[in-house]
């Protein structure tokens, strides 16, 4: 299975690495890419990933690289990753239309 990043989750990416850029430039690209990865990972056993609690939909799970929530929709050929954001962070109430 592919894994896509919706608008909102490169903007987010984006958000994360510039918040991390103002200490420390090369540990931001390094936790950008971590954060790739670990999503890139979840599309290999889509179902791995915990059901949001939030939204209790089955096709909306997320996984975590450390306090960061990925959050991805599991689609027929890919997973959509909707958002990615620091955990202590909410979560809005209603998931992303399809």
């Amino acid at each position: 299975m592919r894994t896509e990043f919706s608008p909102q989750a490169l903007a987010d990416l984006d958000a994360i690495a510039l918040y991390i850029a103002r200490d420390d430039p090369d540990t931001a690209l390094a936790w950008a890419d971590k954060l790739v990865d670990r999503a890139e990972r979840a599309a290999r056993a889509p179902r791995g990933g915990r059901i949001v609690p939030e939204w209790g939909d089955p096709d909306i799970r997320e996984v975590f690289l450390k306090a960061y929530r990925i959050i991805y929709r599991i689609e027929a050929t890919r997973i959509l990753v909707l958002t990615v954001f620091e955990g202590h962070h909410r979560l809005r109430l209603q998931p992303p239309q399809r």
